[in-house]
């Protein structure tokens, strides 16, 4: 099984990265391939809305987001690890996510969904909220710890001081594990849940 980890920090070693490893070591120690991808650092633009990826697949900015997709694809579950900006996810995360998760209209329900959110003091609950409404439109569950995903740390290496955020990510991997190889299971036997016809409108006729 594979799990997808994004580091959405503009710092590669910094404390989100140091999160994101915790969540590794855990995954890769229960028989789990985790792939870390750093997109925190590059220049990727919002959406447009130009509808080019309906027609041709993909989105039409070829930057990070296609290098994503095909590994998205394969991978069971997505880890999204963000520090907070102004009780927000950096704005590379969310043009990054925006146009992933629109661009890519491969079936992404059943695989599991974790967001990952660092701070110095304040913003993690709407962080950590912002993050999961991706999952949440997408038939995809989310996976949870003990407590909220939330590690506390300003400076590079603060975070390896947070000792109960450091084991609320590393059960968060647990946990995640848990559910992924339940959905595997689960599809297995039962296959994905057959939808109703979805018939989009919109509140102004």
């Amino acid at each position: 099984m594979k799990v997808l980890l994004v580091n959405g920090s503009p710092k590669a070693n910094g404390n989100t990265a140091f999160a994101l490893e915790q969540m590794a070591q855990v995954f890769a120690a229960e028989g789990i391939r985790p792939q870390i991808l750093h997109i925190g650092n590059q220049a990727i633009r919002g959406c447009i809305a130009c509808g080019s990826c309906a027609k041709n697949g993909k989105c039409v900015f070829d930057d990070a987001v296609n290098q994503a997709a095909p590994l998205f694809q394969e991978a069971d579950g997505i880890v999204v690890g963000s520090p907070v900006y102004y009780a927000s996810a950096n704005a590379t995360v969310v043009a990054f996510l925006d146009r992933l998760f629109y661009s890519t209209r491969f079936d992404k329900r059943m695989k599991v969904g974790a967001s990952v959110v660092i701070a110095r003091r304040g913003g993690c609950s709407a962080t950590f909220d912002e993050l999961n409404k991706y999952f949440t439109i997408s038939g995809m569950p989310i996976a949870s710890s003990h407590y909220w995903n939330s590690v506390h740390g300003g400076a590079p290496g603060e975070a390896s001081q947070d000792a109960e955020g450091i084991a609320t990510v590393r059960n968060l991997a647990k946990n995640m594990t848990f559910l992924m190889r339940s959905m595997a299971l689960g599809k297995e036997a039962y296959g994905l849940p057959e939808y109703d016809p979805i018939e989009k409108t919109n509140f102004i006729r």
